[in-house]
């Protein structure tokens, strides 16, 4: 891979926006008639060319080869058929830590038939007739927290596959009302719960806005690592494309769930340096936290609040 001085990056110019991006795409489909390497105008791979894969540059559109975790991850657009994995959710935790920092969130209510004994009152009643047995049941104690939690699958998350499969695992176990879907770097019309059919079966995000009542507690979890026209431009999803930003349907989802945090499996030091992480957080209104045992607590304080 070529390496560009700083100096060298600041030099390459974007060209115009998406529009011109995917004009320029289909004038060089028709011109092109061999393979290039190393240059700046025709597809290709490394040099400074916006097409192809292996390079540099700012507004990219990546065609095949492999998404490297240590390239720039600076494309706006993939051209390849991407599969991705569901999220085990019977792992085997390694350790029950974030079972425990999830059951924070937990709030018990009783309902239902009597089906469970009430000891106290069960001896306070037994002491007051003079020794004969008077059992007092109660209704059980049911946990009424309801959680929806959005999934980030794919691309640079394959890095943090196994952490998030044991947040995804101990949520299954822990919230006896939780829902979750699926989406690709950002939230956009559609989401999805199996990516083995994520092109054949989708679920409008208009109709899961509506499906939940208010009170449900919404988890985002992510690495929010993108090109930031994925968040602030219509079509500009990675993989097609949507008339409205992801930075609008974020905003409906925090609006709807006013309950909502941001667990990010990206090590926090490096936020700083992600323009995309910024955004998010921004829109998030700072409720980003690491998905650490420390920030799992941290984060189910806030939807506790």
């Amino acid at each position: 891979m070529r390496e560009l001085t700083p100096e060298e990056k600041a030099q390459i110019e974007a060209m115009g926006g998406l529009d011109a991006l995917m004009q320029r795409l289909k004038e060089l489909l028709n011109e092109q008639k061999e393979r290039h390497e190393g240059g700046n105008k025709w597809i290709g791979t490394g040099g400074t060319s916006p097409f192809g894969h292996g390079g540099y540059n700012p507004e990219g559109i990546r065609i095949g080869g492999e998404d490297d975790p240590d390239r720039e991850h600076s494309a706006i657009k993939l051209w390849e058929t991407r599969a991705y994995r569901d999220y085990d959710d019977q792992v085997e935790l390694g350790t029950r830590n974030i079972k425990v920092a999830l059951r924070r969130l937990r709030r018990f209510a009783r309902e239902g038939s009597e089906l469970e004994l009430d000891l106290p009152d069960t001896i306070g009643a037994t002491a007051k007739n003079a020794g004969w047995l008077d059992i007092k049941m109660v209704p059980q104690r049911h946990n009424h927290v309801k959680v929806l939690m959005l999934l980030d699958v794919g691309g640079s998350m394959d890095e943090h596959i196994r952490r998030t499969e044991e947040l995804f695992s101990a949520a299954r176990t822990e919230f006896k009302h939780m829902d979750f879907y699926y989406f690709h770097n950002c939230v956009y019309q559609d989401l999805w719960k199996s990516n083995r059919r994520r092109h054949a079966e989708r679920f409008p995000t208009w109709d899961v806005l509506h499906k939940y009542m208010p009170d449900t507690k919404l988890i985002f979890v992510g690495d929010a690592s993108m090109s930031p026209v994925e968040i602030v431009h219509s079509r500009g999803s990675i993989e097609y494309n949507n008339e409205e930003a992801g930075a609008v349907w974020l905003q409906r989802l925090i609006q709807t769930f006013p309950k909502f945090v941001w667990l990010n499996p990206e090590p926090q030091g490096l936020w700083q340096y992600r323009q995309s992480v910024q955004l998010i957080n921004q829109i998030m209104q700072q409720r980003m936290v690491p998905l650490t045992i420390e920030g799992i607590e941290r984060g189910m304080r806030m939807l506790s609040k």
